[in-house]
């Protein structure tokens, strides 16, 4: 079956409605023209590619912690959404209880935007989130990885780790922060999406100086630890992005149907709880 007809699950996708819900007076970037992606819009873009369900990420830019968006869409679409929120550091039991009543099923920890230092002691956050079987998300950059591995050592919350970990591609595969997320592979509690190459390779589409990162990742967590995220809808993007060349790119990295099949439906539908085909 070929990538584009098979059904999928987009594992990273936002949203951005600044018509209906605007943007927080105080974020740092705020989207907008082809940057905007409403759930009317990304609907016809899950018809055109046979996108079964997904994972909406709440945004730091133009939403940070206003999740109404995410939650909206989800409510409007119960049974093929699901979200990762973002949310205050202290942020209680009860209300994480009430987001993922909502459809939520993790906390996004944005660690390549806002640096280390915010996140070395939330033990707090990850004992909450494991006590709910919530997701910790977490998107981490170059060598930032290291500085946490003391905190995901000694917490036992499941792990998301976002775009692949963001790797330095200068640095080479044996860096020490892509050898710490490929040790990670070991616990069985952690996640990796395979998506971001336009965020971490320093070459344009098909981004062949991130691939072997990927190639790696996959064969160090099996297809049954791995998805695939689009990240529609592109914001920053330096060059143009479609799904559909996206999806292209999957299907010559992931040459087996069967391991494909995994990545792209089995694994993340069993994570999120998607019930439905």
């Amino acid at each position: 079956m070929s990538v584009m007809t098979q059904p999928k699950i987009d594992c990273h996708h936002h949203l951005f409605d600044p018509v209906h819900y605007p943007y927080v007076a105080d974020t740092a970037y705020r989207p907008e023209g082809h940057e905007l992606g409403t759930v009317q819009q990304y609907r016809a873009v899950m018809q055109a590619y046979n996108i079964q369900h997904s994972l909406i990420v709440g945004p730091t830019s133009g939403y940070n912690t206003d999740n109404r968006c995410l939650l909206a869409a989800i409510a409007e679409h119960p049974t093929r959404f699901r979200g990762i929120a973002v949310a205050p550091l202290d942020i209680g039991s009860d209300a994480l209880a009430t987001l993922k009543a909502q459809g939520v099923v993790g906390i996004a920890l944005n660690v390549a935007m806002l640096g280390t230092a915010r996140f070395a002691d939330i033990d707090g956050l990850m004992g909450r989130l494991a006590e709910l079987e919530l997701l910790a998300q977490i998107q981490v950059l170059d060598d930032q990885l290291p500085d946490l591995m003391p905190l995901l050592k000694r917490t036992h919350t499941r792990l998301l780790i976002d775009h692949s970990g963001r790797p330095d591609v200068g640095a080479g595969l044996g860096q020490p922060a892509f050898q710490a997320l490929l040790a990670l592979a070991g616990h069985g509690r952690t996640y990796v999406k395979l998506s971001g190459l336009s965020k971490f390779s320093r070459q344009p589409y098909p981004y062949a100086d991130g691939q072997p990162y990927l190639q790696a990742l996959l064969e160090a967590f099996g297809a049954e630890h791995c998805m695939w995220g689009s990240d529609w809808p592109f914001l920053r993007a330096t060059e143009r992005m479609d799904i559909g060349s996206l999806l292209l790119l999957v299907e010559q990295l992931i040459p087996s149907a069967r391991q494909r099949e995994q990545v792209l439906w089995d694994t993340p539908r069993q994570l999120f709880g998607f019930t439905d085909h």
